[in-house]
């Protein structure tokens, strides 16, 4: 037993922001499915959306396109939704390709601020050590500075 939580701690990438927008705004521009999209990714990623049904058993379906046009396709099956609190889902390579993580985010208020916190569980730790080598968690702060930009502007 022991083993397995050591396990998952070897594979688990936490990413947090206090994002400065309250937490009704932040909840409203991640789950729409018109403004999700528009800056979910890295500085100078692109999305481009195949299918976007946000809420419990719905989808995402996209294609990551990064700066130099390389195509990543995602599959985001989503499994729990509380609104304005929490958000988890299932990351796979491509539609109905493997997974390669589970993750959660969750959404405190804090004065006027949302603290946002994404834990991502790669599915092993080679996985994660891959994702650490490319730079998952700078590109992850990447994409919550962008939340934090969209939703100040909203």
């Amino acid at each position: 037993m022991t083993h397995d939580i050591e396990s998952e701690a070897d594979r688990t990438m936490v990413l947090q922001r206090i994002v400065k927008a309250p937490r009704s705004v932040v909840w409203g521009v991640w789950m729409n499915p018109e403004t999700l999209p528009l800056w979910w990714g890295p500085e100078g990623f692109s999305c481009r959306t195949r299918k976007i049904d946000l809420r419990s058993g719905g989808e995402w379906i996209f294609d990551m396109i990064a700066p130099d046009g390389t195509v990543f396709p995602n599959h985001h099956l989503y499994n729990e939704v509380w609104p304005e609190n929490r958000i988890g889902y299932t990351l796979l390579w491509g539609e109905n390709g493997p997974k390669h993580a589970d993750a959660v985010v969750a959404m405190e208020e804090q004065d006027c601020a949302t603290k946002v916190t994404l834990t991502m569980v790669f599915s092993t730790t080679a996985e994660y050590q891959t994702a650490k080598g490319f730079g998952a968690e700078e590109l992850g702060q990447q994409t919550l500075a962008k939340l934090e930009r969209f939703a100040a502007s909203h």
